[in-house]
């Protein structure tokens, strides 16, 4: 069971290299139109726009959950030599976590605004609600992760060490 979760976690990974493998094509393909036959690719804004919400909260909430965010290190030393870190780091995640409930409930009050309006991408016709809702749920799903992380950290720290 564990190599199952393992690889269900490695999905949004997945998801989010393709979608940027396919930035990068999406971007080379418009230079070259654009600079070639004067020929831009029309819905390159509204693809853009799916594929950059797509790699950035699609690996949000297991980045997040691993303890993958930069961060800077000016009082590490003063926190280790106290033997304060892991309360630090629990701390950190657990405020973290209660910060970006309130992001995702305004997001998905705005996805819920844009269904109502039929909001649609100019090119594409995709209904925008779909992908304000898709980063709404992701945006919840970091708030939880991080919220998990600190209570682990706080309480059973040997399990992130061993996920690591």
């Amino acid at each position: 069971m564990p190599r199952f979760f393992k690889a269900l976690a490695n999905l949004p990974a997945i998801a989010a290299g393709t979608a940027l493998f396919a930035l990068m094509v999406l971007t080379f393909a418009d230079v070259m139109l654009r600079s070639i036959f004067n020929a831009p690719i029309q819905a390159g804004a509204d693809l853009t726009r799916l594929l950059m919400a797509v790699v950035v909260f699609s690996v949000l909430p297991i980045l997040s959950f691993r303890g993958g965010h930069i961060s800077v290190d000016l009082l590490d030393g003063l926190f280790e030599r106290l033997n304060l870190a892991r309360w630090r780091d629990a701390m950190i995640s657990i405020a973290c976590g209660a910060m970006l409930v309130l992001p995702a409930e305004r997001i998905w009050v705005l996805a819920e605004r844009s269904r109502s309006y039929g909001d649609v991408m100019e090119y594409l016709g995709m209904q925008v609600h779909y992908l304000v809702w898709f980063i709404a749920i992701l945006t919840g799903l970091t708030a939880i992760a991080l919220f998990i992380r600190g209570l682990i950290l706080v309480f059973r720290p040997a399990l992130l060490e061993r996920s690591e």
